[in-house]
């Protein structure tokens, strides 16, 4: 099997952003972004993911986080969308619960190459975790899926604490996406009657 690898490096006025990604390792990651917040939530979604990679980024968070957070979630989709391929043999969908103390997350993924992004999170987000604003994981996300050409629904139907709530929703995406990349030997071509996807 080929080896499932990308490196995206992309500079704007605002940031320089660099990923390498590994959709086939073992959860080893090496993160770097300026924002506390996100090197944490990064390193839960590689480890979940189990998907090796390095992140690094450079931003101007003397403005605030919204560019580097949302520029990060471009450069990681356009890796992820890299790394996956030709879809081929690739299980397509995956589904993931995950509960986080008093919270829970379920994601549902399609690996369809036509982006879509719904975001149902019911409990009331603190409008910050330390100094990060919460409002950026939903453009986090939504940048990460429409950049990797996916169709990712996030549901959060109850939980208390901030953190935990977002925690639990980074890693019920990587356990989704890693049971959607999983290969399936049955699968001939792409897993779809159209013969591709998109």
């Amino acid at each position: 099997m080929a080896e499932r690898y990308a490196k995206i490096d992309r500079n704007t006025n605002e940031t320089k952003i660099s990923v390498e990604l590994n959709l086939d390792g073992s959860g080893q990651a090496e993160i770097e972004t300026g924002i506390g917040f996100i090197d944490h939530m990064l390193d839960l979604f590689l480890k979940h993911g189990l998907f090796d990679g390095k992140i690094i980024a450079n931003g101007d968070t003397w403005i605030d986080d919204h560019h580097t957070t949302e520029d990060i979630g471009i450069v990681l989709g356009q890796a992820f969308r890299q790394a996956l391929g030709d879809k081929k043999g690739i299980k397509r969908y995956g589904n993931a619960f995950v509960p986080m103390d008093e919270s829970l997350a379920q994601v549902v993924v399609d690996l369809s190459d036509r982006p879509a992004f719904v975001y149902r999170v019911e409990p009331a987000l603190n409008e910050k975790v330390g100094t990060f604003d919460t409002e950026l994981v939903y453009e986090f996300f939504w940048k990460f899926a429409l950049e990797a050409r996916i169709n990712l629904h996030i549901l959060v139907p109850y939980g208390s604490n901030t953190h935990h709530i977002i925690e639990a929703m980074f890693k019920a995406v990587a356990r989704a996406l890693d049971a959607a990349i999983g290969l399936d030997p049955r699968v001939k071509g792409v897993p779809s009657t159209k013969g591709l996807l998109g």
